[in-house]
């Protein structure tokens, strides 16, 4: 199963601090849609520029960031992208397949952890 990890403190650059930050507000709006999915509050993922952010991951698949997210708008296609993820093997999800938003805002994706056993 992937976990989504989503930035709580994120807002958007030279927005003013605002309660509830936009970051928990899509937090907030992800676990209502999704009580059955592993979504995890972090406090930040240095993607300011691009906020609000969050990253999906599992073991032994590739994990995406994605950014520019909108806790209004966003919130079904991250959690289809979340399943999709969680349905691939390896995390490689078929470009085609993804939600438009996350296939125009995915900022990275980082290889799958290998351990020091795994590297000899």
């Amino acid at each position: 199963m992937s976990i989504l990890f989503v930035c709580v403190t994120c807002r958007r650059e030279g927005e003013p601090p605002a309660e509830p930050r936009p970051g928990a507000r899509l937090h907030a709006a992800l676990k209502a849609h999704a009580p059955d999915l592993e979504i995890v509050p972090v406090e930040c993922l240095s993607n300011c520029t691009r906020a609000c952010s969050a990253a999906v991951s599992a073991p032994g698949k590739w994990t995406y960031v994605i950014g520019d997210l909108d806790p209004e708008r966003n919130v079904d296609d991250m959690l289809a992208f979340v399943r999709a993820h969680g349905e691939a093997a390896d995390g490689l999800t078929p470009w085609r397949e993804r939600p438009v938003h996350i296939r125009q805002h995915t900022i990275a994706r980082v290889p799958p952890l290998r351990l020091p056993e795994e590297l000899k």
